[in-house]
Order: C-alpha cells, then structure tokens, then sequence
C-alpha cells in the first residue's frame, strides 16, 4: 500500500474528520446520515439509516440516498488510491445502474471490495495516459444481511498532464 493511501484510509476511518468532509463536500449525503463504517485499501463499507430525512412517501430509504451510500463505497475506495498520486489523475462516474430487491426500512450497510481493481486501473492510467474506466460493484444489505440493492457505478481515470 502506497503511503497516500494509508493516509487516505486513516482519514476514512476518523470518524471526525470523515463527518467534516461530508458536511462541506457532500451535505446532502451528511444530513442523510450516510456514513463511512470503517475502511481499508481492498474495501468499504458505507451505512444509510432510514430517517425522516432519507425517506420516501413508501415508507423507505429513498432510492437517492441508497445511490449516495453505494456511491461512496466505491468513490472512497478510488479516492484513497488517488490520494497523493503524482501526477494526478482525474475521477469521474460515468454511469450508474442499479437494482433494487427489498424495501429498504432500516439501516442499509453498502459494501464496495473493489479497491485492488481501482489501484489497477490508476496505474494504467497513468502509464498509457490513456482514460481506464472500472465498474465497481457495491452490494447493500439490511440488518438481517438481506441484500435490498446492488449498485454497478462506472469510474473513468485519466492521468493530468
């Protein structure tokens, strides 16, 4: 693991600083309570609570801030291998697809393991300085592990000049 990463992953995991960085970066995702669990290099796992804030008028996590969580269990992964990185390289989601199987009426727990694939795909795009792209899969269960979601988010790399 790079030394940007590490730092990267320490940061995922304080629990103040991470909920800094979703307040000014990300505010509609801190007032809906997502929130990173814990977090290494391979993987991470990212929580939506069902709460008058994240609802819909079906009585559940609204399909938006699902998208948010699964989101950013696969974006903090990406982001920890970017971190520091010389030269830089540029991030963008250029698509989303999902899937939805159960109602979503607790906490939702989004589980990314994508992160070897990440690192793969940056230091292509840093060697071809051609864009790579890399369909992450994050998986979203409830608290009876039930899987209410599966999130495919599509990430294009590209290495700045």
């Amino acid at each position: 693991m790079s030394a940007g990463t590490a730092q990267f992953v320490s940061l995922l995991n304080n629990k103040l600083k991470i909920r800094l960085f979703l307040f000014f970066k990300l505010p509609s995702a801190y007032f809906a309570g997502v929130r990173i669990i814990r977090a290494n290099e391979h993987r991470c796992e990212v929580s939506v609570p069902y709460k008058w804030f994240s609802q819909n008028p079906f009585k559940s996590t609204y399909f938006a801030c699902l998208s948010m969580a699964g989101e950013l269990s696969t974006g903090a992964l990406a982001m920890a291998h970017l971190y520091k990185r010389k030269p830089a390289v540029a991030m963008l989601v250029v698509k989303v697809e999902s899937e939805y199987f159960k109602k979503a009426i607790g906490k939702t727990i989004f589980v990314c393991e994508d992160g070897d694939v990440f690192r793969m795909a940056i230091e292509r795009a840093i060697e071809t300085r051609e864009a790579q792209t890399v369909r992450a899969k994050t998986v979203g269960r409830n608290a009876a592990g039930e899987i209410v979601s599966e999130l495919f988010i599509t990430w294009s790399f590209k290495a700045r000049s």
